[in-house]
Formats: C-alpha cells, structure tokens, sequence
C-alpha cells in the first residue's frame, strides 16, 4: 500500500513539475521578448534557502530550483501583486517593467503559458501517436455487451446489451470521448438478443451517473483461459488455453468478473461448469482452492476481441495529435457546466483525485497520457477570468484593450485578494472532498 501511494506521489510530482516549467517559461520567453526583466525564474517554491541559485550577470535574473515541490514562478518587474505594492507603487514605470509594456504585449506575456501548456499537450499527443498507435474497438463488435450501473438500468439499458451506435454514430471503446457520447447522446441504439431497440437519454443524464457514484457501464470480458497454472484446480480437471467458460451452476457467465466472484465467494466448494472447446460444450465439476481462485489467467481484451491497431508515421501522427488536444480539450470544457451542478459539485478532487489518476506502477504511456490531460486542464483553468490566475490578467488587459481605459493597480490588487482568498477556498473544498471519500 505505501509503494503504491509513493510511486503515485512520484508520479504526480514529476508531472506536476514538466507541467509547471513549461508554463512559467511560456510567460519567461514572452516577458524577453518584449524586453521586460524578469527578476527570478524558479522551479519549485523557496521560502527561505533554495536548494540551487544562479544569478545571470548578464540580465540580472536569478535562476533556481526551491526545496518546495509544489510548482515554480516566473517573477517579473513591474508585475502588479503585493510585493508590487510594497516596492514599486510611487515609482514612474521604468522601460523594463510590466507594467510600462503596450497592452498588447501584456497581454501575449500571460497568454504565453498558456498557450505552451497547449503546444505541450499537443507535441505528448503526438509523440504518444507516433511510438504507440491507437487501438480502436467498434462498440457493436463487443459481442459480451455491457454490464450497466442501476442508474443506466432505469432509463432502460440492461446488461448484455451490445452498443450499436449513439445518435447515428458508431462508438470507439476506446476513445475517451465513448461514455461521455452514450451519456450525451438523446437516443443510442442497443442489440438486446438479437433485436434491435433505442433508448431515450433523458437531458440530466449526465448529473444522474455522476450522483451514483457508480459509473454508466462496463466492457463485459468474456472468461477466456489465457494459461493454466501446474497443479491447480483448473489443470486437475483438464481444462485448456481457449477454453470459455459458458456456465457456472446455472449463472451464464457474460463476464469474467461474475465468474471470479461466484469462485471467491464460495472457496473449496464444488461447481458444476460449461466451457466451449473447438464449437463443442464440455460439462465438468471444479472445486476453487481456498482463496476461491481455480488456477488460470484470462486473455486480454485484445485477444477476446477484434481490436484495430491503428499506426501512424511520423507525418501522419502530428495531425492525430492536434486532433486529440482539441478533443480532449473539448470534453473538458463541455463538463465544466457540470461543476455548476450540486452532484458535480460534489465530485471536484484536489490532489489525492489527481494523483488517482495515475496507475500503481509506473508506465511511460500512462504517464504521458495523464501529463498530456493535466497540461490540457491547466491551460484551461489558467485562462478562466479569475483575478490572481493568467486569466484575471487577460481579462483586465482585454478590458483595457476595448475600452482604452487602463484597471489601475490599486483595483487590480484588490481583485487579485479577492482571487486569492477565492481560490484557497476552491482548494479546501475540494481537496476535503477528497479526505472526505478517503476516510467515509
């Protein structure tokens, strides 16, 4: 259990730190460009003693690596916030400060990170095409169906209903946009025992799966033996690689996971068993070892299904990249009204939620593809029109833009305290939901 927490942490951690770097030097690059100075640019926080400091004799900006592993800045001259106040106030705008800058050149400074968090997600996007593909599995050729939450089962789904298509469009398994699509759609067409139906989504579907708690539905994985274990029950009986397993008692088993559970449910009691062997059924008895297991290991969804792997070169995969981004960036922006809602309310996570997005050991393709999701959210969030993030500067500079009147500091101060005791607030809340659901 703690090695699993620890390689989380790590991995959140590292994550956490490309994310910020590339952001913050998103705002560096653009602050040089425009000749403003910036006074430190540091990677982790440093209350006191960094861990490393570079002073450049050339620009004057300190580089630095803090003790404090939960971000970095990009600190600038002339950029309004409390030590602003404090130093700068009754001072004229020198020519290397922020503040002196055009408005438009303000506003591409703090647009700057979050504009590289989006080349960030795009270039992991496409580097995650090019060396690993994608893999695509029609949701009508999942001949097992789907197992369904109770909240699904009301609007009319079943389990072992085969998914054909939602508002007219076949589903990919495996892309990200597959549940949201079911969820989102008003009508998706299922197989129920060979029989065409469509079902009607109601318009709060969406807030309805999000307050169970317990998902849409599932991939029903048929239990098909991959290998069997030497001296095990499953070996003493005979049974084979390919071998399914069509019945236990009387329970037809769809799904792999109801078999393992009516096993682990009844150790060392005897079943009786149907498994189907080259187009024949062969009935026998097992008895599960103590544990309740019966000694095989199952195939993969790969080899269970006519899974498509999708390869692309490296041409061929910058596009597949761009096409994830804005998707991915389109789903998330399509759930944030939901945030609104009293179940998705409920549902917001702080760290404990984002560092449970990555698996229990460490694998480059997870890794990236989490980081390339994370990179997508902050860019996001960072845009909003919040005092004290990127996007409460954008906004003010906008507004300055539009209507050539500048937001003087003092009220763009007051707005950042109020950000900030916004976003501290944001913070608890949601990083309490997570004790919350750890602890009840």
């Amino acid at each position: 259990m703690l090695l699993v927490v620890l390689m989380k942490a790590f991995q959140l951690m590292l994550s956490f730190t490309l994310l910020v770097f590339v952001h913050e030097l998103g705002h560096f690059l653009a602050a040089r460009l425009f000749g403003v100075r910036v006074e430190r640019f540091f990677l982790f926080f440093d209350m006191g003693k960094p861990l490393l400091r570079y002073k450049s004799p050339r620009s004057g900006t300190v580089y630095g690596i803090g003790w404090l592993p939960l971000g970095g800045y990009c600190s600038m001259s002339g950029m309004v916030d409390e030590r602003f106040i404090m130093h700068n106030e009754s001072t004229h705008p020198q020519a290397y400060e922020f503040r002196a800058k055009p408005a438009w050149q303000r506003l591409i400074i703090m647009i700057g990170g979050i504009v590289f968090n989006l080349i960030l997600a795009v270039i992991l996007y496409t580097g995650i095409s090019f060396h690993w593909g994608d893999y695509r599995l029609w949701s009508d050729q999942v001949s097992s169906g789907m197992s369904f939450s109770p909240t699904a089962q009301k609007v009319g789904f079943q389990d072992n209903d085969i998914i054909l298509s939602a508002d007219g469009k076949r589903l990919d398994v495996f892309s990200d946009a597959f549940y949201r699509s079911v969820i989102t759609a008003q009508q998706v067409k299922v197989l129920r025992n060979g029989e065409e139906l469509t079902i009607t989504i109601p318009a709060d579907m969406m807030q309805r799966v999000i307050s169970d708690k317990a998902g849409l539905m599932g991939v029903q994985i048929p239990f098909v033996i991959d290998s069997v274990l030497a001296h095990s029950p499953a070996q003493k009986i005979g049974l084979l690689k390919g071998d399914r397993l069509l019945r236990v008692d009387s329970t037809e088993i769809k799904d792999a996971v109801d078999a393992q559970l009516l096993f682990k449910n009844a150790p060392m009691v005897e079943r009786e068993i149907v498994v189907a062997r080259n187009d024949e059924e062969i009935y026998l008895s097992i008895q599960p070892d103590s544990a309740g297991y019966i000694g095989v290991s199952l195939s993969s969804i790969n080899a269970v299904y006519p899974v498509e792997k999708v390869k692309y070169s490296i041409v061929e995969s910058v596009p597949a990249g761009i096409r994830k981004a804005l998707r991915t960036l389109k789903n998330y922006v399509g759930d944030m009204k939901y945030v609104f809602t009293k179940e998705g309310a409920s549902q917001m996570g702080g760290l404990l939620s984002i560092g449970n997005l990555f698996p229990k050991m460490f694998d480059w393709y997870s890794f990236w593809s989490i980081t390339a999701l994370l990179s997508i959210i902050l860019a996001f969030m960072n845009f909003l029109p919040i005092p004290m993030l990127d996007g409460g500067y954008i906004m003010f500079t906008l507004w300055e833009i539009i209507t050539r009147r500048r937001v003087s500091d003092k009220a763009i101060l007051k707005a950042n305290r109020i950000g900030l005791i916004f976003l501290l607030l944001l913070l608890l809340y949601a990083n309490g939901n997570d004790l919350l659901r750890a602890f009840f």
